[in-house]
This record gives C-alpha cells, sequence and structure tokens, in this order.
C-alpha cells in the first residue's frame, strides 16, 4: 500500500515548536541549534525602542528567521543579514551597522575571527557584538569577551530575553556616539575660539609693531619687509611652515624697544654723541622688556644673560618667545662684537641670526631722511662683507639664493620720504643702523 506523504510543516512554526531545541541539539557542536527555546506570546513592544541598524551573521537560516521576527516584533526595523560568514566583514563595512548578532561556530570563518577582525578597526572599537552561539566552552565565551563582545548569549535562548539584550546595547551605542559628538563639537568650539585668539595675538602685535614704526616716523614700512625677508629666508633654509609663520610676524617686533627712546635722542638731528648712542642700544633691552615684561624683582635677570636665554626658553608663548628673542638678539654679530651680550656662532639664537640679516639689507637699501637707499648691487657687496664677521654664512646663503622673492617684497613695501624732513642724525657705524 501506498502512502501520501505528510505536508510540509509551516517554518516558523517549527522554528518555535517546544521541546524542538532537545529535539535538535548535538552536544559539542552549535551547528542546527534553533535559537529559542520554545514559542511564546508577542512580544511587548515597548515606547522606547531605540533606532538602530542591526546585522545579524548566522549560517542557520532558521535561526536568522528567527531573530529577525523576534526583533521586528520587539520595534525593530532595519536589517541586514547573511549565512555566509565569508561576508561578514564587508557587511560591517557597507552597512555600518549600531549592532552585529554573531554566531560562533560557522564554516569557513568562525565568528570569533570576525569579532577580532571588527575590533582591529578603530571606528568599529565601540560597536555593540552579541555572541549568540550554542558553544558552552568556558574559554570560548572567555575568549570572546576578552577580544570585546559586548554580551554572550547561549543557544537556545528564552525569546523573551533577545529583545532587551538588543535594546540595552543599541542604547550603549547611542549613548557612545551622543557624547563622541559632543566631544568633537568641543573639539571644533576649542579649535574655533584658538583660531580666534590667534589671529587677536597676531593683530595686536602687528599694532604693537606699527607703534614702535610710528615712534621713529622714517622707518616707513621698514617693519614689514623685515618680517617678511625673515620669513623668506627661514622658508628657504627649510624651517617648519609654523615657525616660518611666527618668525615674520615676530620680526616685526625687534625694533619695538625704541618706543623707550627718549625723543631728545631718537629725533635728534645730526650725529649722536657716544653716550647717546649708548642709550639707543639699550632698545633691545626695552624691546625684550616690552614683550615679555618682568616685575620688581627680576631686575638681576636683566643683568645676566644666562637667565635671560632660561627665561626666554621658558615662556610658554613660542610666538611671543621668537618676539623677545628677536627684540634682544637681533644686534649680535657671528664673530661675537655685536651687542647686548656679545653671543657668537650658534650662541645665537637662529631667529636672532636671520632678522639681523633681514634688518641690515633693509637698513641699506632703504631711503631715509639723513641717506640715499644704496643700488641693489652695493647691498649685496656689503653684506657679502659682513659674511662670518656679523653675518651666519648659511643664513646669508639662503638671503641671496632668495633674492628675487626679497626684491618682490621691496617694490611691494616701498617708502616714500617726506622729502621737507630735516637732515636726520648720523648713526656711527658702517654695516646698517643699530
Amino acid at each position: 500500500m501506498s502512502s501520501v506523504p505528510p505536508p510540509s510543516p509551516n517554518f516558523d512554526d517549527m522554528l518555535l515548536t517546544p521541546g524542538m531545541a532537545r529535539a535538535s541539539h548535538e552536544p559539542g557542536n552549535g551547528s542546527g541549534v534553533p535559537l529559542v527555546q520554545e514559542e511564546t506570546d508577542s512580544v511587548r513592544v515597548p515606547d522606547d525602542v531605540p533606532a538602530g541598524k542591526i546585522l545579524i551573521v548566522d549560517d542557520e537560516t532558521a535561526n536568522v528567521m528567527v531573530a529577525r521576527k523576534l526583533l521586528t516584533e520587539a520595534g525593530h526595523r532595519n536589517f541586514e543579514t547573511t549565512t555566509d560568514a565569508r561576508l561578514a566583514m564587508n557587511l560591517v563595512h557597507t552597512y555600518q551597522p549600531d549592532l552585529v548578532l554573531l554566531d560562533i561556530n560557522m564554516p569557513h570563518i568562525d565568528g570569533i575571527s570576525i569579532l577580532s577582525q571588527i575590533r582591529s578597526v578603530e571606528r568599529f572599537s565601540h560597536l555593540p557584538v552579541l555572541i549568540l552561539t550554542a558553544n558552552t566552552q568556558t574559554d570560548v565565551k572567555l575568549q570572546c569577551l576578552e577580544l570585546g563582545a559586548t554580551d554572550f548569549l547561549v543557544k537556545p535562548i528564552d525569546a523573551m530575553e533577545l529583545a532587551p539584550r538588543v535594546r540595552n546595547a543599541l542604547q550603549y551605542k547611542q549613548f557612545h556616539d551622543q557624547l563622541m559628538r559632543h566631544a568633537e563639537e568641543l573639539e571644533r568650539k576649542v579649535q574655533q575660539r584658538t583660531e580666534e585668539l590667534e589671529r587677536s595675538r597676531r593683530e595686536i602685535i602687528y599694532c604693537l609693531a606699527r607703534a614702535a614704526e610710528m615712534r621713529d616716523n622714517d622707518t616707513g614700512n621698514h617693519v614689514i619687509r623685515v618680517g617678511r625677508y625673515a620669513g623668506i629666508i627661514a622658508k628657504n633654509l627649510g624651517l617648519p611652515a609654523q615657525f616660518v609663520d611666527d618668525l615674520e610676524l615676530a620680526a616685526q617686533l625687534h625694533d619695538v624697544g625704541k618706543i623707550a627712546i627718549p625723543d631728545a635722542i631718537l629725533l635728534k638731528p645730526g650725529k649722536l654723541e657716544p653716550e647717546e648712542f649708548d642709550i639707543v642700544r639699550e632698545h633691545v633691552k626695552h624691546g625684550r622688556q616690552i614683550i615679555k615684561p618682568f616685575g620688581p624683582n627680576d631686575a638681576s635677570a636683566l643683568r645676566s644673560h644666562v637667565d635671560r636665554g632660561g627665561d626666554i626658553l621658558s615662556d610658554s608663548s613660542s610666538l611671543m618667545r621668537l618676539a623677545a628673542s628677536i627684540a634682544q638678539t637681533h644686534h649680535e654679530k657671528y664673530d661675537g662684537t655685536g651687542y647686548p651680550i656679545g653671543l657668537a656662532g650658534d650662541d645665537i639664537p637662529i631667529e636672532g641670526r636671520i632678522t639681523a640679516v633681514a634688518d641690515v639689507f633693509d637698513a641699506l637699501s632703504s631711503e631715509r631722511p639723513y641717506k640715499k637707499a644704496m643700488p641693489r648691487e652695493k647691498c649685496f657687496q656689503i653684506m657679502e662683507e659682513g659674511r662670518g664677521s656679523h653675518f651666519d654664512p648659511k643664513i646669508l646663503d639662503s638671503f641671496f639664493k632668495s633674492s628675487s622673492e626679497i626684491v618682490r617684497v621691496q617694490v611691494e613695501f616701498v617708502d616714500f620720504p617726506d622729502r621737507s624732513a630735516q637732515q636726520g642724525r648720523v648713526y656711527p657705524t658702517v654695516s646698517g643702523p643699530e
């Protein structure tokens, strides 16, 4: 007698039949184990279901379908699934899930390897990963937790337990993302405020430089040109871009100390007396005091170049440290015959050596009420004569190498002296004004 085959059972009903887990479970092997223990009533949808994309990775189609059904009943709507473990990492990168439900025992590649790959990517370091597996071995569970598994659920699990675990993991992800966005916003605001403060500081420095320039009213655009020259020389020396930018601005304060020189001396027509010239030389000290003021108890530091050097290096502002150093050292000479300290060679800070070249060239090439501008070739000749004595040879080479850029700045910021000005003072020097 022929027998009629029984009708195919309903697939979803079969997955949720009571006792199914016991009938299908093979000890020691996670394959084929259903996801849930027994059929349950529909999961109540809470009011605060967190939104999020859920990726389900399990080689058993039935488990994928059950998990999706349970989570859909719990209010979740955004899913991506695969039964091929080899596609898991590609989906993590392309789908950008907020939560991964991951099986362990799968062909081709196991869940532990996938978890390790996820955690090796910085942007996925906080991605919640819930392990759903029939593997009950303690060392496997420990390995998963050490790799950063968010939770570990052993199949078959209680159907009522899956949704709360998923909800908790998604809430954690939301809180973490909110915290990261808040941190990024704070960082953006701090950066914006820092840039605003930097612009304000640079504007103040520029105004101070212009004040010094107007105090010694026959220097025109001298401070601007010196700053540009210094920046060009530093750039061609291969110095860092930030240092070059700071140097170009800081060098404009090289003569700010002239603000403190008495009018009777600073504006005196004719030749200065030796004692008056000594007072003019004090502008380097005044310049450093203006940029980096000292209190009454720091008078001894002003008399000790060792202490001065330490103070310069300990200044917290790189830009103001440069400006103070330039104001003090731009009249030092490479052979040690300069002032105020008599430093020589590389003991002179590089910013001072660079500004010395820029300052002297501008003094030689600019017209003043008491002198005509020298022809460019004559200026270059005098500069070359100062090689190794007044100027650092390496910096002088960079200056000559940059001559075309120097000339462009010279033309752009040319002065137009007042021809009605009285005959000016004469400085006792042959290599540029003090």
